[in-house]
């Protein structure tokens, strides 16, 4: 964790007194406890796995729908830890399927269900058949999972929220919010609590992965340089979460405490120092061509070609924040974790009409992105999502 967090313009680890603080109790639980770990394999899940198999649970179980993401977590687990006495067992399962469904029917005596599988990119929202399938996997994949969870007599659900739920202004963070509202409605039978957090630094996929990618492809670093995040380290993740978990009431919302002025920083900025740590020095350039171009050249010089540009994409939030005006919070409990303390609080109706809805599009298996920003506009009236016609795909 050491060397991301200069990256992230930060020097300390950020839930290191609150962990420290209830590591008995945390040991404890994990130790007596049994895990499923749903969409375990991806950068957060693996975290997660990490944090609770470190713990000696009595048994724990990681279901994910990437074969080659499991293997590499089994190496890692087996290279950095070792062995457990517990049941330790992976399955290369979709969770939406008729065999996960076999396999919780075949035993799915867990005491806690940690749901980690998502579509997180904004970039997924371009089309309407992959936004079909983020409604999936971010909503209903999820509900079901719950109801899963209290037929088989489960004492804790969790699942991954987003910063991005809180006023969303994307699809992505949009279905994330519809989703917390049917969690909601599981709420009455199970004890559910989840967690929002920043971007994991280098986790799958994200744009910092993509720097590591491009150094090694020798192509250019690109940016934007207008939009400044908040950062946890991977590790960071995996303890956000299995303290939610563990320690979360029914409808908490887990989030880390970060300062606008101490935690904020740009995607250009971390580029930069990037570089720096690899003995590069950021060239900047006008336009793709040109940057394209010069990494022929400027690496055996000692520089690295980037593209810092404004984000003009669809989807792409100004700021962050964790939570709205309207939330309720508690930032006394821990150290370096806020809660947002949720009342029971949903439509019915509403849900109701979701489901109805988007079962009728796939019965016709003829749906329009249109069709699906109208409704979630019915399901969040506030919601703030603003077309450019501009999408990532587009750029380099």
């Amino acid at each position: 964790m050491s060397n991301i967090l200069p990256l992230i313009g930060r020097d300390l680890e950020l839930f290191s007194d609150d962990i420290i603080m209830s590591q008995l109790e945390l040991a404890e639980i994990v130790s007596s406890s049994s895990f499923l770990v749903l969409g375990g394999a991806g950068s957060i899940g693996q975290a997660v796995v990490k944090e609770i198999f470190k713990r000696h649970p009595k048994k724990l179980h990681v279901v994910d729908i990437s074969e080659n993401n499991m293997v590499e977590l089994v190496r890692d687990v087996r290279s950095s830890f070792g062995y457990i006495e517990g049941d330790f067992q992976t399955f290369a399962l979709d969770i939406g399927s008729l065999e996960y469904d076999a396999f919780i029917e075949a035993d799915g005596n867990y005491d806690y269900v940690l749901n980690l599988s998502a579509l997180k990119h904004v970039r997924s929202e371009k089309d309407p058949f992959t936004l079909m399938r983020m409604i999936d996997v971010n909503i209903f994949n999820t509900d079901k999972t719950i109801q899963q969870s209290i037929d088989k007599g489960t004492k804790k659900y969790f699942c991954v929220s987003t910063d991005k739920a809180a006023n969303p202004v994307n699809m992505m963070g949009a279905s994330k919010r519809i989703m917390e509202m049917f969690l909601m409605r599981k709420s009455q039978e199970i004890d559910i609590s989840t967690a929002r957090f920043a971007n994991v630094a280098f986790s799958d996929g994200s744009l910092l992965h993509g720097f590591n990618q491009r150094i090694q492809k020798r192509q250019p670093i690109v940016a934007p340089s207008d939009i400044k995040r908040y950062f946890v380290t991977p590790q960071e993740s995996g303890e956000l979460c299995l303290m939610s978990c563990i320690f979360g009431q029914n409808r908490d919302i887990f989030f880390p405490k970060l300062s606008e002025s101490l935690h904020l920083i740009s995607f250009a900025d971390i580029a930069v120092k990037f570089l720096a740590g690899l003995g590069y020095k950021a060239y900047l350039c006008n336009s793709e061509e040109e940057a394209r171009k010069l990494v022929l050249t400027l690496p055996a010089e000692g520089k690295w070609p980037c593209l810092f540009t404004t984000s003009d994409t669809t989807g792409e939030k100004d700021f962050e924040e964790f939570f709205t005006d309207s939330e309720i919070l508690d930032m006394e409990r821990f150290v370096n974790l806020g809660i947002i303390k949720n009342n029971e609080s949903f439509n019915e109706e509403l849900l109701q009409l979701f489901e109805s809805t988007i079962s009728s599009m796939k019965d016709k298996k003829n749906w329009t992105k249109e069709e699906i920003v109208n409704l979630f506009f019915k399901m969040l009236p506030d919601f703030g999502h603003k077309e450019t016609g501009k999408y990532l795909d587009g750029k380099m």
